[in-house]
């Protein structure tokens, strides 16, 4: 059976070499991604794993899709996927000195069959100063991550502790990964 990954995300990919998964293809999915008004965290995130999966399902009815969808959660707010450098010092003015979670919801779709499995991790920051927004803003590395930050790299400097999958807050949990494809 041929797998396919509806994912956009190098990580993803990087993730699921690591423990030995190399998808058939990468066939990413086009949906709206825009919460819904009041959606919570959680939700979204499974919703939108959902429609990656069954969107790219459609279009290659002979393979499984694994589809996955990150977000970076402070409280019941959806931070975005920081694209701009004023997005980017709103995610870390938030995230410094509190703690957030990140959640993974994944989808894994063939024809009718669906299984989804979503997976939270707390994220723990320190304050961070002006000098530190400052220089990781110029780093550039926050472009086009949820909450304007990469656990897997200068960020790791902010995050004393984490309590769950480290996978999951760099895009997979790969344990629960792992497990969603044996069953399959």
């Amino acid at each position: 059976m041929k797998l396919v990954l509806a994912s956009t995300s190098p990580r993803r990919l990087m993730l699921l070499a690591q423990i030995g998964i190399m998808p058939d293809a990468v066939l990413p999915a086009d949906i709206d991604e825009a919460p819904l008004k009041g959606e919570l965290p959680e939700p979204y995130a499974v919703r939108i794993a959902r429609a990656k999966a069954l969107a790219v399902t459609g279009q290659t009815p002979e393979a499984w899709v694994l589809a996955a969808d990150t977000v970076v959660a402070c409280g019941r707010r959806i931070l975005p996927k920081a694209e701009d450098e004023a997005a980017a010092r709103r995610c870390l003015g938030l995230l410094s000195g509190r703690r957030h979670r990140v959640i993974t919801a994944m989808a894994l779709a063939h024809g009718r069959t669906l299984r989804e499995k979503s997976v939270m991790t707390v994220v723990k920051f320190r304050r961070l100063s002006q000098r530190e927004t400052d220089a990781y803003i110029a780093s550039g590395e926050w472009q086009g991550k949820a909450g304007g930050y990469a656990i897997q790299g200068l960020a790791a400097g902010f995050i004393p502790s984490i309590n769950g999958s480290y996978s999951n807050v760099v895009g997979l949990p790969l344990a629960e990964a792992k497990a969603l494809l044996e069953a399959m």
